[in-house]
């Protein structure tokens, strides 16, 4: 119970922040698109959190077209693991989240890297229902910073680590079998 209030309470209080950021800023602006990614992310950290979900769906799970991820690799996903390296992002990620030589830490690694995504693609559902309606109301145009941060910070994560994960998964596999 507490738990459901918890989640419910975060979620009220994301969208009062919404509407904050709606009412004061124009949503036709980058500086829109930029301030309710980042609000998102902030408020997402605190709902995983508090959801405590093991993870264990079969979305999470490799489909046979992802196989190798070469559909990832087409998409670019490469250039973006070599733009989050040249950004600093990963040194960042590293020191939260640091890759030891043990199967408890490639565990650990795997569970972050469905929780990460799970973050980012709520993220990318709820910036998208802004994009619509921002190109619905003021033009495709105008729209294109929420399309493009939409992009950069949500969608190509969310393909990274779906990208990431089977790779880890045969390290998990391969140090079960040392042990």
């Amino acid at each position: 119970m507490k738990k459901t209030l918890t989640l419910i309470l975060i979620v009220i209080i994301t969208i009062g922040a919404m509407v904050a950021v709606v009412h004061y800023v124009k949503m036709d602006r980058f500086s829109f698109a930029w301030i309710l990614n980042f609000l998102l992310m902030f408020f997402i950290v605190f709902f995983t959190r508090a959801l405590k979900s093991p993870l264990t769906s079969t979305y999470f799970n490799e489909k046979s077209w992802e196989r190798r991820g070469k559909i990832y690799e087409q998409l670019g996903v490469n250039f973006f693991r070599k733009l989050l390296v040249l950004i600093g992002w990963e040194k960042v990620i590293r020191k939260s989240f640091p890759i030891a030589h043990n199967s408890k830490a490639l565990e650990n690694l795997h569970y972050q890297t469905k929780k990460s995504e799970l973050e980012h693609l709520i993220i990318l559902i709820i910036v998208l229902g802004f994009n619509i309606f921002v190109a619905i109301k003021f033009g495709v145009v105008k729209s294109l910073s929420l399309l493009i941060l939409n992009v950069l910070l949500n969608l190509y994560p969310v393909l990274l680590q779906r990208y990431n994960r089977p790779r880890i998964e045969r390290a998990m596999n391969l140090s079960k079998r040392v042990i």
